[in-house]
């Protein structure tokens, strides 16, 4: 006897939508997500297609009609809700727009619950296009079947967001110069958390100071050479996942 193929296959292709998605409602796409279900992955009516809606979870949903320029779609299963990410944000300085991207598509892979971009006196950037951010995001979230968008909020500036700093938050501050060993610091970690990380270039010494002297500041080392921008970020995402967030207990 042959084996039943697991529904939904795997191979769906998947999409975050607008609408709030239910299995009363059609979903109607059109412009590059069309062409990507109709060009790209070459889908027909009655194929699954995966829609997530960063609200009430994963959906299979049914191909109705594919047409040259949208696509219907009927959602008929509710697969998962929407996953409880942890309670930790990354601000990072901005960086060049490529390596920035790299930050915002993997940042949003490791499972950060949202992404604040901070303008440093050294950064070569003080801007972010927010449409391309949130496609970024969108797509990485898509490719590795994330079901919660991280939260990409608009540049702001280092005096500001200490300036503004919710208390209850402790700010884990990756400091070239040195502080507390990552994972000791986060293994203890307890409540909201965050991540700072610097430019091309690092803090000035007038912004480190004002950083260390904050009272929710937490230096630490992400060990003994100094990392570009990028990698320091990802580097401390992964070592909290690793020590507080929600790789514990992964098999």
């Amino acid at each position: 006897m042959s084996a039943t193929p697991a529904w939904p296959p795997k191979s769906a292709p998947r999409l975050f939508v607008d609408e709030t998605l239910s299995d009363a409602s059609e979903i109607r796409v059109e412009g590059n997500q069309a062409h990507y279900l109709g060009k790209v992955m070459r889908i027909a009516p009655g194929d699954t297609v995966i829609l997530c809606d960063n609200r009430t979870g994963e959906w299979a949903a049914e191909v109705i009609d594919a047409g040259k320029r949208h696509v219907t779609l009927a959602p008929r299963e509710n697969l998962r809700p929407r996953e409880e990410v942890p309670d930790f944000w990354l601000c990072a300085a901005l960086l060049k727009k490529d390596r920035f991207d790299l930050v915002l598509e993997k940042a949003t892979e490791l499972g950060v619950a949202r992404i604040q971009p901070v303008v440093t006196s050294r950064c070569v950037a003080d801007k972010l296009n927010p449409e391309r951010a949130n496609t970024i995001v969108t797509e990485a979230a898509e490719q590795c079947a994330r079901t919660a968008l991280p939260d990409v909020t608009e540049p702001k500036k280092l005096d500001a967001l200490l300036r503004d700093w919710p208390q209850d938050r402790t700010l884990f501050f990756a400091d070239e110069e040195g502080g507390e060993a990552a994972a000791d610091a986060f293994c203890y970690a307890d409540g909201p958390a965050a991540l700072l990380t610097g430019p091309e270039g690092g803090f000035t010494d007038q912004e480190r100071a004002a950083i260390r002297a904050h009272p929710s500041v937490r230096a630490i080392s992400l060990g003994p050479r100094i990392l570009r921008g990028e990698t320091a970020a990802l580097a401390g995402i992964a070592v909290w996942m690793a020590e507080a967030g929600d790789w514990i207990g992964e098999e």
